[in-house]
């Protein structure tokens, strides 16, 4: 934090040539100011370079209030909260004002009494713009008393001051955020009642307590952010108020992958104080992020609730754990993720989508262990030949063996001559390896198409091919407690039948 000026009196603050700005017109100066100088305006803030960033940029030199309407996880109250960067680093206030007169204009009692008994005498102090961002998060038990004030009936008895007297009113949270930036989200929660408070602050600055009007000129930005109105059944922004706020910005998703891991990796907690030396190999931390957009695209999820960005994130925190935990175990200080960690991600899934009724009857594990077969599906496809190449006569479906050219068949055929493979979540890199090594053409596909850097990465790749096959319908896949088997697919079948 800077230093703040030297000026502590209104008349040593005049002298200085103290310029007399609104809230709005300090934001729009410095916002200006940041783009001439090439700065990077919200930084964090991933994905929105052609879309929304513009549009804020344009809301905030036209000095409007406005509002970021999107889905959960889409950066919005990040957004707000970096608004503040844009105002002065120190503004002069009224000492002791309670909502932060300006000296060359106070609106509050107290405040204007100050300056008419003292006058350049007047002492004054500096608020940081750190304090200078409010935020309410609206529900449905906010009170009018809450956003505006009330009369203070202690005060009023302690001083023997009338109720019509604006020095006993107790100022709510809008007038304490007097010259700041004052964000409300969620704002179809606020009840509609206490919505039409908010009208004449906007527009008027008219504040009215008790029925006693009272008119402060409050100097305010007003920012909100809300879910789309038609995706909820919690309320909605009735319309006078939205018809006040000047402009409407849309958030979204990331909408590349490469996005989508930039936000993952600067939020997650993956830089930790472990013993433990974590590797996630490219194809396995793209797996990790596809989930969200597997999720955002299925038919168990409820698309209008959305898929949130903390999905991945929380999923990959749980992975790194889960090797953390394999480490500590296996006492090997190294570790390489292998497809099967990725079930340590279920916990970060099953809490973070809300399912339509056909996800519901599926449950929710279910829901979350496809999504990652999904996902995994996907990130074999980007890097491996078809599986199931078109014929020439005609398409093949999931299910049909692949043909007798397919790289794939030394392995298919080893499994079709009735042989299983057993791996352990507890194997040891080595043991791990081993075991992968017996299927045969295994591990001329995993160094052909994942380039694994040594052993251990190896063995995750060659697990990685398995799961590859079994989400193609070639290979079928048995999980028993920290156990996955795989083995031929129609011999499961068959085993089925005699079953």
């Amino acid at each position: 934090m800077t230093r703040s000026p030297d000026s502590k009196t209104l008349g040593a603050l005049r002298e200085s040539g103290y310029p007399d700005r609104s809230v709005r017109d300090e934001m729009r100066l410095n916002m200006a100011a940041a783009l001439r100088d090439g700065a990077l305006l919200f930084p964090g803030i991933v994905g929105f370079d052609q879309t929304v960033v513009p549009e804020l940029i344009n809301a905030v030199l036209a000095r409007h209030d406005f509002i970021l309407l999107g889905l959960r996880g889409q950066a919005k109250t990040r957004i707000l909260r970096g608004l503040v960067d844009f105002l002065d680093p120190w503004i002069p206030v009224v000492k002791g004002s309670e909502i932060n007169d300006h000296p060359y204009h106070p609106v509050s009692r107290a405040a204007r009494r100050a300056v008419e008994e003292a006058g350049d005498d007047t002492e004054i102090e500096w608020l940081p713009r750190e304090l200078r961002y409010h935020e309410k998060l609206a529900t449905p038990d906010v009170t009018i008393a809450d956003l505006i004030g009330d009369i203070d009936p202690v005060k009023a008895a302690t001083l023997k001051l009338s109720f019509a007297s604006e020095d006993a009113i107790h100022y709510g949270i809008v007038p304490r955020a007097n010259r700041s930036i004052f964000a409300i989200n969620e704002l179809p929660d606020l009840q509609p009642r206490i919505q039409v408070g908010l009208l004449n602050i906007m527009q008027e600055q008219d504040i009215q307590i008790r029925g006693f009007p009272i008119r402060l000129g409050l100097d305010l930005c007003m920012v909100f952010s809300a879910n789309p109105e038609d995706y909820t059944n919690r309320g909605a922004i009735i319309t006078p108020l939205k018809d006040r706020i000047d402009s409407q910005i849309l958030t979204h998703y990331p909408k590349s992958l490469e996005e989508a891991e930039r936000i993952t990796d600067q939020e997650a907690w993956a830089e930790r104080e472990s013993a433990c030396v974590p590797v996630i190999p490219g194809y396995l931390r793209e797996t990790i992020e596809r989930i969200a957009f597997e999720a955002r695209a299925s038919e168990y999820v409820d698309q209008a609730s959305g898929v949130s960005a903390r999905l991945p994130i929380s999923a990959l925190e749980c992975v790194i754990s889960n090797l953390e935990r394999r480490s500590a175990l296996a006492g090997e200080p190294r570790v390489v993720a292998r497809v099967s960690d990725l079930a340590a991600a279920y916990p970060a899934i099953t809490g973070k989508v809300e399912l339509v009724y056909e996800g519901e009857q599926e449950g929710p594990l279910k829901v979350a262990k496809y999504l990652v077969g999904r996902a995994a599906k996907s990130a074999f496809e980007a890097r491996f030949p078809e599986v199931h190449p078109r014929r020439k006569r005609r398409e093949a479906v999931e299910g049909d063996p692949p043909g007798p050219a397919s790289p794939y068949r030394p392995v298919i055929d080893w499994f079709s001559g009735g042989k299983r493979l057993e791996l352990s979540e507890r194997m040891k890199a080595a043991e791990h390896l081993a075991a992968l090594r017996e299927v045969a053409g295994l591990e001329a596909l995993a160094r052909e198409h994942l380039s694994p850097a040594d052993d251990p990465e190896l063995g995750a790749a060659m697990e990685f091919v398995l799961e590859g096959l079994h989400q193609s319908s070639v290979l079928a896949k048995e999980e028993l407690e920290g156990r996955r088997i795989f083995l031929d697919m129609f011999q499961t079948m068959f085993s089925g039948m005699d079953e």
